[in-house]
């Protein structure tokens, strides 16, 4: 069947993505043909383009999506033709997401509650899933607890934000200008500090009585690492689980017992949905809080298949806020 991808021969800029018919065939064993509605749009994503993450050529890109079921393969269960679908995680093998139609393993598949729309399920399903981990399993944040979490107007900060005020967890969140510093206190972000102006370390020891933070969430990386060490309390955790800034410089492990006996993990949603058991109640959490209104999802972008060029240069230039889609 005619579909379109986008699809890249050689790493670089987001000049080197090309919206190109493919044929899909028939779903395999295990497999079900998803038609997409919208598709999610990540900083991960980038990495793959440039290089960070190499795979074979030609590549495609993309992890995250929502549409119905036009055909499934042989054995599959999970789900049936015209169910309304998400997916947002899974192995390298099954990269692709930005396209008009694709097949995909059904164990990643979920249905969509019938009150979630297809583009907040795209935007929200690696995002979401992301948060779900990094909140309840990597470190169970508990009320009263205040935490940080850089890049808090972005998506998966948005989310993160309005989640931990659901639990009652106070959050310090760091933002690169004025405007954005608004959009997460708009979503239940308690103290906003701004990137470059204000020194971190000491706001936060300032905004804790001079205890520090059990957890730091940086995905920022190289920029922001050493900082969200200091802000750490004596044997707190440092969650590194992106680059947006570029890797995190090598350091020695002493750097850790000088701040107190610091734990620093590096964690992957690949590592937490290691199993359909796994998927199944992270994202039975992340309807819920959706569903219930806890959590919305706030779509600030929406940009076609064809000029996912043009969203990449905004995701770069830190020109987004929220989630953004791609529309096929």
């Amino acid at each position: 069947m005619n579909a379109r991808a986008i699809l890249f021969d050689r790493t670089g800029g987001p000049e080197v993505m090309e919206l190109r018919e493919v044929q899909v065939p028939p779903p395999a064993e295990g497999e079900v043909q998803i038609e997409h509605r919208a598709i999610g749009l990540n900083f991960v994503e980038v990495y793959f383009r440039m290089g960070l993450y190499p795979g074979a050529m030609p590549a495609g890109l993309g992890n995250e999506a929502a549409g119905v079921v036009t055909a499934v393969g042989a054995g599959v269960t999970q789900v049936k033709e015209g169910d309304r679908v998400a997916y947002g995680t899974g192995p390298v093998g099954s990269i692709g997401a930005y396209s008009t139609k694709r097949n995909v393993p059904a164990n990643n598949v979920l249905k969509l509650p019938d009150n979630i729309a297809f583009d907040t399920a795209a935007a929200m399903m690696l995002k979401g899933l992301t948060v779900q981990y990094l909140l309840r399993r990597t470190y169970q944040v508990k009320a009263g607890e205040t935490i940080v979490f850089h890049a808090a107007a972005g998506g998966v900060g948005l989310i993160a934000c309005q989640w931990a005020k659901a639990l009652g967890v106070r959050t310090i969140g760091t933002v690169s200008t004025a405007d954005k510093a608004e959009l997460a206190k708009a979503h239940g972000c308690d103290e906003v500090l701004i990137s470059g102006k204000d020194n971190l370390p000491q706001n936060v020891r300032a905004l804790t009585g001079g205890k520090g933070v059990p957890v730091v969430y940086d995905s920022v990386g190289k920029s922001t690492f050493i900082d969200s060490l200091d802000c750490l309390q004596p044997r707190g955790l440092m969650v590194s689980f992106g680059n947006a800034s570029g890797p995190v410089d090598p350091f020695p492990l002493t750097e850790l017992t000088k701040r107190g006996g610091l734990f620093l993990t590096r964690p992957s949603i690949v590592n937490y949905m290691t199993d359909r058991a796994e998927l199944e109640a992270s994202a039975a959490e992340l309807f819920d809080m959706v569903g219930s209104g806890k959590v919305s999802i706030q779509i600030n972008q929406r940009f076609a298949l064809a000029d996912a060029g043009k969203a990449h240069e905004a995701l770069t230039g830190r020109k987004t806020t929220g989630s953004s889609v791609l529309i096929p």
